[in-house]
């Protein structure tokens, strides 16, 4: 049962072969602070923590496999996979790094003594699905090198950092700002592997763009479907609202065929407005100007209509959304 929303994950009780991104996250120093708080204050501090951190990874839709003491092992991609796991993953990682500074304010501990955590995350392909153990202690196995290298990447971090490989820095596009920190050598593995810092998330417009590297492709096999959203956008053009919904498995070209529309729609001098979201913590509707508009991990974005149709109706004195908006964020008027 998905904690946030409620909704019954369907998992898979049969091996299969998945391109899944695996996270480790552990606190740092628990050792040293089992010697200098009671055991029942240290339990406190490890359950707030693992509560925070399994908060953040099921936020993004992904699956805590196994609570280790002070470290947390979780899965982005099973049991439901995402077309952006690799980015989900990365975002639920600042949110608990960002959490660090709730719990140190919140748990007891000594005087100078400040929680911190280390976050590795890997992408690759595994085999996920075997069920090892029994009662309390089954759990959901994953073979490959992909939770090795995580593993060894958690290690790796120093206290507050998230380190991914290379194969997740791959797929994350332009969504976030790296530091690469060359390549290292890791036990188990033959070859140095290259790893990556992730800084901070960047704001992109659109994901589809933030990830794809040089041009697009042309599309192929897509004239019924573009010939469709071509007819919908003249009957608008006539006067006769139009709604399309593209529906498609991850990865079929949704986003791209949206991009090929918009990029013809272009010679017309036509706005178009895109959008994106992701699960928020508070949404509002602005009864005003009927703008609707939601708060997501730091910043205000525009849910229902795009970030120039935000900025334009934030401007009018009706916007409900304004207050909300922070001084960067606020357009000029």
């Amino acid at each position: 049962m998905h904690r946030e929303t409620g909704e019954a994950y369907h998992v898979c009780w049969e091996a299969e072969r998945r391109q899944l991104t695996v996270m480790f996250c552990d606190l740092v120093g628990s050792t040293a602070l089992s010697t200098a708080i009671d055991p029942e204050d240290l339990r406190d501090v490890i359950a707030s923590f693992q509560t925070r951190c399994s908060a953040a990874i099921r936020r993004y839709d992904g699956f805590v496999a196994k609570y280790m003491g002070d470290g947390i092992l979780a899965y982005f991609g099973y049991p439901r996979a995402h077309e952006n796991d690799p980015e989900r993953s990365v975002r639920a990682g600042l949110d608990i790094v960002e959490a660090m500074v709730e719990l140190n304010a919140t748990v007891p501990r000594p005087p100078g003594v400040e929680l911190v955590v280390r976050i590795g995350i890997a992408t690759g392909p595994v085999i996920v699905g075997d069920q090892i153990g029994e009662g309390t202690a089954s759990e959901t196995a994953v073979v490959g090198e992909t939770p090795n290298l995580a593993a060894r990447l958690q290690a790796l971090a120093q206290p507050n950092q998230i380190v991914v490989s290379s194969a997740t820095r791959m797929m994350l596009g332009d969504h976030f700002d790296l530091e690469d920190l060359g390549a290292y050598e890791l036990k188990g593995f033959a070859e140095p592997v290259p790893v990556w810092r992730v800084l901070s998330a960047r704001d992109v417009e659109s994901r589809f763009a933030a990830t794809r590297t040089g041009s697009s492709a042309p599309l192929v096999g897509r004239q019924e479907e573009m010939g469709l959203l071509l007819r919908a956008w003249d009957g608008s053009c006539r006067g006769r609202g139009q709604v399309v919904l593209i529906q498609g498995e991850a990865g079929v070209g949704k986003s791209r065929l949206v991009e090929g529309l918009s990029s013809t729609l272009a010679i017309f001098d036509s706005l178009v407005l895109i959008h994106g979201a992701w699960p928020v913590t508070r949404q509002g509707h602005c009864s005003g100007c009927r703008c609707r508009w939601r708060r997501g991990r730091s910043r205000w974005r525009s849910a229902g209509l795009g970030r120039r149709a935000l900025d334009r109706c934030a401007a009018t004195p009706a916007c409900r959304a304004r207050p909300h908006l922070s001084a960067h964020d606020r357009p000029a008027r």
